[in-house]
């Protein structure tokens, strides 16, 4: 009988992707979801593929965790709260569901063992990416200090002069600058530590911006691209912080699925941490302006904030070389042609426009500046 992989949090965005690249590979797919109403509710994404056994439960929950993890072979764990402004005032939700979830996944594992569990970590551990000096020095402890007004948005060295971003390897040291990092850099240490010591293999993969068809367009704590587009859905400006030009590194949601893939079967890839991306990056403003253009509104541009949300990080670019070269990773999804994918899919969609909100949300408690 072919094997069987427990997805947690697997209607999600990227769950929903993987589910499927998995049964084309011969898996059985089994998803434990809660199906929480701010990334479902807006009936955001295509359902599970007829396949998959759906298991309804919190990750939080033991009874559902064990009912899930009966006859499991591996895990792929991407139960979690997203979003780095949310998380600094939601603290307890994002520390329970993200940390006391994945606890409570591995009190179920130690009675029910797997062979491997894949875990979804994130960018936001590394906190500022790597940096250069005009001299040359690498930097890896970059830290951004309160702007004054007229001073560079970037990163400075020792003298006061705007660095360079770099590829960030996996070696870097993180730097948990939010609530989210925090919880993310727990769960994978939760499974790079408890997996080898109850005989399993735990591998982690730190996920840059993931975009595609299926993201909760109404969820304003979501990937920067959805909620881009569901601005301009709605014929409203999409709305970038800082100046614009901070840099990050946008992945196809199938690329993604192909890295949770290969982290389950590769050899090598136990004990691990990958980053994944797409090996590009490019400034905030040139993504929204982008899309607007794939969405055939020009029209709209994006509207610059000038202002900073606390836990932000300026530049964050993936170094995607060990994935590649330990695993074979292929990021094959052009961008502009994701775009032209992205903007079909939203064209059919409803999106309740929500960023305004989730900014107000933000300033009444000092978390923008």
């Amino acid at each position: 009988m072919a094997d069987l992989v427990l997805i947690t949090g697997g209607a999600g965005f990227i769950g929903r992707h993987l589910a499927t690249a998995l049964l084309r590979r011969g898996y059985r797919v089994r998803v434990l979801d809660s199906l929480i109403e701010q990334v479902h509710g807006s009936g955001s994404g295509t359902v599970l593929p007829p396949e998959v056994e759906f298991v309804a439960g919190d990750v939080r929950d033991a009874e559902a965790v064990a009912r899930a993890l009966e006859g499991a072979d591996h895990v792929v764990h991407l139960a979690a709260e997203v979003g780095v402004g949310q998380s600094m005032y939601a603290v307890e939700r994002y520390v329970s569901v993200n940390d006391c979830g994945t606890a409570q996944l591995f009190q179920g594992l130690i009675e029910r063992p797997v062979r491997r569990v894949v875990v979804a970590s994130s960018m936001s551990v590394y906190g500022e990416g790597l940096y250069r000096t005009e001299d040359g020095r690498t930097v890896e402890d970059a830290v951004r200090k309160p702007r004054r007004p007229g001073e560079p948005w970037d990163p400075l060295d020792g003298e006061g002069r705007p660095m360079r971003p770099v590829p960030t390897p996996e070696s870097k040291r993180p730097a948990l600058a939010s609530v989210y990092a925090l919880t993310k850099y727990m769960q994978e240490r939760l499974t790079l530590t408890l997996a080898p010591a109850y005989g399993m293999e735990g591998v982690a993969l730190r996920l840059w911006n993931a975009y595609g068809p299926g993201q909760a367009l109404s969820n304003p704590y979501t990937g920067v691209l959805a909620i881009f587009a569901a601005r301009i859905h709605n014929g409203q400006r999409p709305m970038v912080f800082e100046d614009g030009a901070q840099r990050r590194d946008f992945v196809h949601v199938e690329d993604v699925a192909q890295a949770f893939v290969l982290a389950l079967e590769h050899p090598a890839a136990a004990g691990q941490v990958y980053n994944v991306g797409s090996g590009q990056d490019r400034s905030v403003t040139e993504v929204a302006e982008l899309l607007a253009a794939a969405m055939g509104r020009e029209d709209l541009g994006p509207e610059i904030t000038g202002q900073a949300r606390l836990g932000d990080i300026r530049h964050c670019i993936a170094d995607i070389s060990r994935i590649r070269d330990e695993l074979g990773y292929a990021p094959c999804r052009d961008f502009a042609e994701g775009l032209t994918e992205l903007a079909a899919w939203v064209a059919e969609q409803q999106a309740i426009d929500r960023v305004a909100e989730a900014r107000r949300e933000l300033e009444m408690r000092g978390l923008v500046a």
